[in-house]
């Protein structure tokens, strides 16, 4: 096998990255300055020495515990839980949440074969049996079909005494048009409804 179709071989094998797109970024690459590929091969190598899982969250990072784990000021009462730490950014970048969280790694999905062993599920029940003083865990998977059996999943494993399990609400996107939603997304809207401020 050449060395192009072995990097459009490996591209391809990225989320969201067919062959077509694979090929025109292997292309793309060799039209780049020697030292800027260089770059990328050593910031993709960088990559695999250095970035582990957190042994407490399961966040990506450089460090262990992660500076979130890590951080005093974090509220270690509330856990959000999710599924990939890719969506720990999402909610840390709307500064509304000062909780720990907790990456389950994925989400279950039996026609694919992964199963609550294949997620970190136990570690999750691991937190809350050590003495911690957790209160709340909030379940933050995603709105889809799997993200919805395993947030009940995750809410039978955890719910004990003392502990209140939340789910995320999903809903309407602001600026966004009631014409143009499905029924699901409106039937959430409607069940997470909440009193309107005064």
């Amino acid at each position: 096998m050449s060395a192009i179709e072995q990097l459009i071989g490996e591209l391809s094998k990225l989320p969201g990255i067919g062959r077509k797109t694979a090929t025109r970024l292997t292309y793309h690459l060799l039209k780049q300055p020697e030292d800027g590929v260089r770059r990328l091969a050593e910031a993709v190598r960088t990559l695999v020495e250095r970035v582990r899982p957190c042994s407490v969250c399961g966040n990506l990072g450089e460090t262990d515990p992660c500076p979130i784990c890590a951080d005093p000021r974090r509220d270690q009462t509330v856990v959000c839980v999710v599924e990939e730490a890719s969506d720990i950014g999402a909610i840390e970048r709307t500064g509304e949440f000062r909780g720990l969280y907790h990456v389950l790694g994925g989400h279950l999905s039996p026609l694919d074969g992964i199963g609550p062993d294949d997620l970190r599920v136990d570690a999750l029940q691991g937190r809350l049996a050590n003495g911690t003083t957790v209160r709340e865990v909030i379940v933050a998977t995603n709105p889809s079909m799997e993200g919805e059996v395993t947030a009940t999943y995750v809410r039978g494993v955890v719910e004990r005494p003392g502990v209140r399990v939340t789910r995320i609400a999903l809903g309407l996107p602001v600026g966004g048009d009631l014409e143009y939603a499905d029924s699901m997304t409106i039937a959430q809207a409607l069940a997470a409804r909440r009193e309107m401020a005064t």
